[in-house]
């Protein structure tokens, strides 16, 4: 296997503030999805999890770097610095530039507020001076200034287009004093243009890059990572209104100046700069469109009637059930009179709004009684593709009867997990085997704080699994995602004739590994992640009610390959529709074998089959570095099992049974063991 460096984390611990980490998020994912998966990182996983190896980019926000320095000084400055000089990429926005320098002196004279000490990580060798600008006061708008910046173009050569200046919003920032034996590997990205009320020198830089080492950072005092889109009027700040119109009226300036510090920091950007898509409709649609009315019927004690409409009013969501031949009713009427402007019963265009809270917008399911949606209607998804695969799977696999009978489909969603497991009231009146598919998310959900990047082409699915509770100490839910994971490599290698030799393996405990097309020749084989499965559960009548989320790389090349991309040129590439009824099948399937007879040597067996983990030596780092060989999973509690090696390589007859510390980058550093 070999680690790629797909995560841009954003530090969200001590000293952050949340305003600072939502722009920086909200911007980051809008310039580089799907090439990045942009993930919050807290102290506590800074310091204990190995996430350096996947790290592409690792970004500070503005805030208090007093709160840096408390809980990273030391331990978690030296693995940051160590990751940099390796060849790692350092991004600080104001308090996070702060703390990149060798010294900070900020507000100097005034008692209240004076900061002024060295730092640690010193990538830059000088000092930055702040507040550039007087009025700053912490936890407000009060200071907040657009500032406007000259770009230093020389430094951008084949970083791409960039404006000659920009307006950057600013609250707090410093200005980057430039030592006096300055080196080679200091570079000025931007110069305040404004006069400063404190000495930046004759350059007054704002934004520095800094070579360290192999690898480099870039420091800002302002924060052209806040979008205007994302910025609410502020009644008591005089000048607030035009200093949001300002920043709103040079938006591409910065924008275009933001993807080309990224580029220069190594990152791959999105030129075409991703929007946030409009939610689109629900389509509720079954094999036997009549049964449509029975799924109906079993809503009726959580469906409110209010002005002749139809609404479930859920925990997280709502959501207006529509019907084909009542769309033009009064309030779709409504909608389509209501004007532009208005907000009134109106789904929201979201391609160009700044961070939304998507529990606000009412989710529209359209039932389909009568007919699998039409083509027009889902564009993206051909229903009878997915039915006729749905019915010529079962004809070879008979166990599966009824998985898949009801589908729900939308072009683009929030989270199929989200959607279903964070709305129990909906959640306790599906049947098993009812899944919800999508053409794209846009708040996917992967394990812990994991985002999986979820753009058109990925396999994205979510199925509800009513698992018996009396059965659970006998056939006990860990091992659901095991059979996922067989399902969906099944799936593949069985997709049709010639796909058998498709080279996608499990890894334990819940991800779809696949072996890197770039590299196929390579000894050991190297392997990149395709997919993942994410297993939520519920509680109610008698049963855990399980949400099985899976997502799979199947014709999006990004963020790291697809299935499409390990075909050989003679074999046609996947069709979603297709797929997703195969995995179902095969889900169903394995599942049933599993209520009769638990994970029985033939499960295991076919899980063995497909894992990456055969013979692997892994060490235990609470015991010192003890070497284990990896010899399978345990039948209890789905545990990884591992026969203790000396130092000859020979066993010494102590066996361990492995768990995930939930550990999101590497399961296979930090794991927690128990001896059997």
């Amino acid at each position: 296997m070999t680690s790629r460096k797909l995560n841009v984390l954003v530090y969200t611990g001590t000293g952050s503030t949340v305003e600072s980490v939502k722009h920086a998020i909200y911007t980051l994912r809008r310039l580089l999805s799907p090439n990045y998966a942009v993930i919050p990182i807290t102290e506590s996983a800074l310091l204990k999890e190995p996430w350096a190896p996947t790290c592409a980019l690792l970004v500070f926000p503005g805030g208090a770097d007093l709160g840096y320095c408390r809980v990273l000084n030391g331990e978690g400055n030296s693995l940051i610095s160590q990751y940099v000089r390796r060849g790692g990429s350092y991004l600080g926005f104001c308090a996070g530039g702060y703390y990149g320098c060798k010294k900070c002196e900020f507000e100097v004279g005034n008692k209240a507020m004076e900061v002024v000490g060295s730092r640690e990580l010193a990538f830059f060798p000088g000092t930055c001076r702040g507040g550039a600008f007087k009025g700053f006061q912490y936890h407000s708008e009060r200071g907040t200034r657009a500032v406007r910046l000259n770009v230093h173009k020389d430094a951008f050569r084949g970083a791409g287009m960039v404006p000659e200046v920009f307006t950057s919003y600013y609250n707090g920032g410093g200005v980057f004093v430039l030592p006096s034996n300055q080196s080679d590997d200091i570079e000025v990205l931007a110069s305040y243009t404004d006069d400063l009320d404190v000495d930046g020198g004759d350059e007054k830089p704002a934004l520095v890059h800094c070579k360290v080492g192999l690898g480099a950072a870039i420091l800002t005092g302002p924060h052209p990572e806040f979008a205007a889109a994302n910025l609410s009027r502020q009644h008591s700040v005089p000048g607030y209104d035009e200093l949001i119109a300002a920043l709103q009226a040079d938006d591409e300036a910065r924008t275009s100046f933001l993807k080309a510090c990224l580029s220069k920091l190594g990152l791959e950007v999105n030129q075409e700069t991703s929007g946030v898509p409009s939610l689109s409709r629900l389509h509720l649609s079954s094999i036997s469109s009549s049964d449509v009315d029975d799924l109906l019927h079993a809503w009726e004690e959580i469906i409110s009637k209010e002005d002749g409409e139809e609404f479930i009013r859920a925990e997280n969501d709502t959501f207006h059930i529509e019907k084909p031949e009542t769309r033009w009713s009064v309030t779709g009427m409504k909608e389509a009179l209501t004007s532009p402007d208005s907000t009134d019963q109106k789904s929201p265009d979201l391609s160009n709004a700044g961070i939304v809270d998507y529990t606000t917008i009412v989710k529209r399911i359209v039932v389909h009684q009568n007919a699998w949606p039409e083509s027009k209607a889902t564009p993206y998804f051909n229903h009878h593709a997915f039915y006729s695969s749905l019915k010529e799977y079962r004809l070879r696999d008979t166990e599966a009867e009824e998985w898949g009978d009801f589908l729900m489909y939308g072009d683009v969603v929030t989270s199929t997990n989200t959607l279903l497991e964070k709305n129990f009231k909906l959640l306790s009146k599906l049947p098993s085997g009812f899944t919800l598919t999508a053409t794209t998310q846009i708040a996917g959900r992967g394990r812990g704080s994991n985002v999986w990047v979820s753009p058109a082409g990925s396999l994205i699915m979510s199925t509800v699994i009513n698992h018996p509770a009396h059965l659970a100490p006998s056939r006990p839910i860990v091992f659901i995602q095991y059979l996922a994971a067989i399902a969906i490599v099944e799936a593949v290698k069985s997709y049709d004739r010639g796909y058998e030799s498709v080279p996608v393996k499990l890894k334990w405990p819940n991800d779809i590994y696949a072996l890197d097309p770039r590299a196929p020749t390579s000894s050991p084989p190297l392997y990149v992640k395709i997919g993942g499965i994410l297993s939520n559960c519920a509680y109610s009548g008698g049963a855990y009610q399980i949400v099985l989320g899976i997502g799979l790389n199947t014709t999006n090349g990004r963020p790291t390959t697809s299935l499409d991309a390990l075909l050989p040129a003679h074999l046609a590439p996947f069709r979603i529709e297709k797929l997703l009824a195969g995995i179902v099948t095969r889900l169903e399937a394995l599942y049933k074998t599993f209520l009769r007879r638990g994970f029985a040597p033939d499960l295991e067996r076919a899980y063995y089959a497909h894992w990456l983990h055969g013979r692997q030596v892994v060490h235990l780092e609470a015991e010192g570095g003890v070497r284990a060989r990896i010899v399978g999973i345990t039948r209890d509690w789905g545990m990884l099992r591992a026969e203790e090696l000396g130092s000859d390589d020979k066993p010494t007859g102590k066996m361990w049974a492995l768990q995930s510390d939930e550990n999101s980058f590497d399961f296979f550093r930090g794991l927690v063991k128990r001896k059997i």
